[in-house]
C-alpha cells in the first residue's frame, strides 16, 4: 500500500460535512463478521470511486480518465483497479460470492461487464442491469445479479433538481423473484455536498422525494411488499433527506434504515478529516424486515467490510480507505468509500 497522505479532490475539498466527533478507533480495520444464517442471498453495494475505462465518450466529461490526461489513467491503472474491486467484493462472504450487488459511480456498462469477468467475480456467473445517467459528470449505479436472482423488469427513475441545468444520477429500480418471493430493489447514488451542506441539500431532498414516490406507489398495490434500498445518499442516517423526506427511521416505519446502528456507533464508511461518515445505507420496508415467509432481512447482519488491507492509516494513526486517486495523485488503492454487505435469509 503506498503510504502517501491523502489529498482531497477539489470537488470533495468543497464538501462540508457536519456530524459529531466519531469514535474513528471503532474503524481499526477489523472486520467483526456477525454469526448470522448463511442461507440466502448476500447483498453487497459499493461507491466505487471513479470507475472509468481509458476510452474518450464524446457525450461524457471523461477527460481525466484518458492516458494522456494529467491523471494518466491508462490501461495498466485501470486493470488493477478492477482487479482490487473484485478482491473487495468477492472477500465480503468468503467463499460466498454476493448474489446482489449495487454499484455507483460506474461510467458505463462496458466497466461493470469487466468487472465481472474479473477472476474473482467470474465464477459468480453475474449478469448486469444498467442505464446511462444524464449526471455532469458521466457516472451511473448498476446493479450485479446471480443466478439466485430471477430478474423480471426495471426502471430509472430520474431526479428532477430545483436548478433545472444541474443533472444527477438516475435511480435504478430493479424488480426481480428469489425463491418464489419478490423483492424491490433500488440502487442509490443522490447528489453530493459540494458547495456545502446546506447549499446543496435540496437537490439531495429532491432524491429522496423521487424514491419515496416510487416505494409509495409499490406500498400502495401491496403493503407487505419486500423493498430493499442500497445506496451512496450523500448525507447521514439523521438528515433530513433519508429520515425525514424519505421516512427510513431506525425502526417501526414503513422504511427502516438497517445502518443507523452503525452510525450511532460513530462508524462509517467515508472518511472525511478524521470523521467516519455512514453514507453507505442500507434501508428495508417493514414488509421485509418482519416477515413472516420468504425472504427476511437479518437487520444485525449489516456490516461495514473494513480489513486493514483496505484501509489507508496516516501519520497521525487515522485510518482512511485506501483511495485509488486524491486529486492529480495516483495512490493505487481500492476507493474512497468502504463496501457494505447484509443478508436476506429465507423462511419456511
Amino acid at each position: 500500500m503506498i503510504k502517501k497522505v491523502l489529498f482531497l479532490s477539489a470537488g470533495v475539498a468543497l464538501i462540508l460535512f457536519s456530524c459529531t466527533q466519531p469514535k474513528v478507533e471503532q474503524q481499526s480495520g477489523k472486520n467483526d463478521k456477525p454469526d448470522y444464517n448463511i442461507e440466502g442471498l448476500t447483498i453487497a453495494f459499493y461507491n466505487v470511486e471513479n470507475l472509468f475505462d481509458t476510452i474518450d465518450a464524446p457525450d461524457k466529461k471523461d477527460e481525466e480518465w484518458l492516458p494522456d490526461s494529467f491523471k494518466q489513467w491508462n490501461t495498466e491503472r485501470y486493470e488493477k483497479k478492477l482487479e482490487d474491486l473484485s478482491k473487495v467484493l468477492s472477500s465480503l462472504r468468503e467463499p460466498k460470492l454476493p448474489d446482489i450487488i449495487g454499484l455507483c459511480e460506474v461510467e458505463n456498462k462496458d466497466v461493470v461487464e469487466a468487472l465481472i469477468a474479473s477472476e474473482g467475480l467470474k465464477p459468480g456467473g453475474y449478469k448486469v442491469v444498467h442505464e446511462e445517467s444524464p449526471d455532469e459528470r458521466g457516472i451511473d449505479v448498476a446493479l450485479v445479479y446471480s443466478e439466485n436472482f430471477q430478474y423480471l423488469s426495471h426502471q430509472k427513475l430520474t431526479v428532477a433538481l430545483p436548478d433545472p441545468e444541474d443533472r444527477t444520477r438516475d435511480i435504478l429500480y430493479v424488480e426481480g423473484v428469489s425463491s418464489g418471493d419478490t423483492l424491490h430493489l433500488f440502487v442509490n447514488h443522490w447528489p453530493s455536498r459540494s458547495g456545502g451542506e446546506v447549499a446543496s441539500e435540496p437537490n439531495r431532498l429532491a432524491a429522496a422525494s423521487a424514491l419515496r414516490a416510487k416505494v409509495d406507489e409499490l406500498l400502495s398495490v401491496n403493503s407487505k411488499a419486500k423493498v430493499l434500498i442500497m445506496g451512496d445518499f450523500n448525507d447521514f442516517p439523521d438528515n433530513k433527506s433519508v429520515s425525514e423526506v424519505l421516512g427510513a427511521q431506525p425502526t417501526g416505519a414503513q422504511l427502516n434504515n438497517l445502518s443507523y446502528s452503525l452510525f450511532e456507533q460513530g462508524k462509517g464508511t467515508y472518511n472525511y478529516k478524521g470523521n467516519w461518515n455512514m453514507l453507505d445505507q442500507f434501508i428495508v420496508s417493514e414488509g421485509l424486515l418482519n416477515a413472516s415467509n420468504g425472504l427476511d432481512a437479518e437487520a444485525s447482519s449489516v456490516n461495514i467490510f473494513a480489513p486493514e488491507w483496505v484501509l489507508y492509516k496516516n501519520k497521525e494513526g487515522v485510518f482512511y480507505p485506501s483511495r485509488t486517486y486524491g486529486g492529480p495523485n495516483y495512490y493505487g488503492g481500492f476507493s474512497d468509500h468502504l463496501a457494505i454487505h447484509m443478508q436476506l435469509t429465507y423462511l419456511n
